[in-house]
């Protein structure tokens, strides 16, 4: 059965890191649902970018994802971190041991949810928005605590996205889309 991940974007996500996280996903086989929390479906990015989103926040239904994932950039997380509906979604699926992921600023939307675990990466500015022990700062590039993954920020997107289709598809699909990539970093 395909797996089913939410990545919703907001005004000022990091390009980088949604662009990554979608395409490797898709790569993958998992099927990715850009969810948008306007009204208008096109969101634009913290370098003027903009994605056309599938489905508003609103419509999505819980119980058909495997995974939400959300992308950095100072301004869409803001945005996450206080839309309602993004913060209900993490609340539900960390009570149903769903997974959940974050990169760069965007673990702050979990702390501001209360689902992001002990153990956690961001980008390092945003540890000080945090301020929970087990911080893993420059350690890893991908930090796993339960059903949370967190990633650092645009330079670790490619092994971050790696990861969850790793935990979604299988090592085998992992390795062929990385070999295909040529992420022999990750």
């Amino acid at each position: 059965m395909k797996k089913v991940v939410l990545v919703p974007l907001a005004n000022g996500f990091e390009e980088i890191e949604a662009v990554s996280i979608i395409d490797i996903l898709r790569r993958g086989g998992i099927e990715v649902i850009i969810g948008y929390l306007e009204e208008s479906n096109f969101i634009k990015g913290a370098h003027n970018i903009i994605i056309q989103g599938d489905s508003h926040i609103k419509n999505i239904d819980i119980d058909t994802l495997d995974m939400i994932v959300l992308p950095g950039g100072w301004g869409g997380t803001k945005v996450l971190a206080s839309d309602e509906t993004v913060q209900s979604i993490l609340k539900t699926m960390d009570k149903q041991n769903k997974l959940i992921g974050a990169i760069c600023a965007a673990p702050y939307a979990l702390h501001t949810a209360s689902v992001l675990k002990q153990n956690y990466t961001c980008y390092p500015s945003v540890e000080n928005e945090i301020r929970l022990d087990g911080y893993q700062g420059e350690s890893a590039m991908v930090v796993e605590d339960g059903n949370i993954l967190t990633s650092r920020g645009p330079a670790t997107a490619m092994c971050f996205a790696l990861e969850i289709v790793k935990k979604l598809a299988g090592v085998e699909k992992y390795l062929a889309v990385k070999n295909a990539l040529l992420a022999n970093h990750c």
